[in-house]
């Protein structure tokens, strides 16, 4: 079986979390030249843009769910910092 049948079953965890659904998104790296405008020169050119993906922080935690289960989840670190996550000892 090829691992992109394993994908397709489910097999294979996503980096998503958990809490607030963040997940990879695509994006551009833009590589630019030239002095910006404020600090005498004539602005600033692009002059190549690439493809590229922004990957949220997910960590493996260890969370109490419902206040009586102990579950490993993956969340990012946002929402562990923010509190949302309650985390089991």
């Amino acid at each position: 079986m090829s691992v992109r049948n394993f994908c397709r079953k489910g097999i294979f965890m996503s980096r998503v979390c958990e809490i607030c659904k963040k997940k990879t998104v695509a994006g551009n790296q833009i590589e630019t030249r030239g002095l910006a405008k404020w600090k005498g020169g004539v602005g600033k050119k692009i002059t190549g843009k690439t493809k590229r993906k922004f990957k949220p922080n997910i960590q493996k935690v260890k969370a109490l769910i419902d206040n009586k289960t102990v579950k490993r989840i993956k969340v990012c670190t946002r929402c562990i910092s923010a509190g949302k996550v309650i985390k089991a000892l």
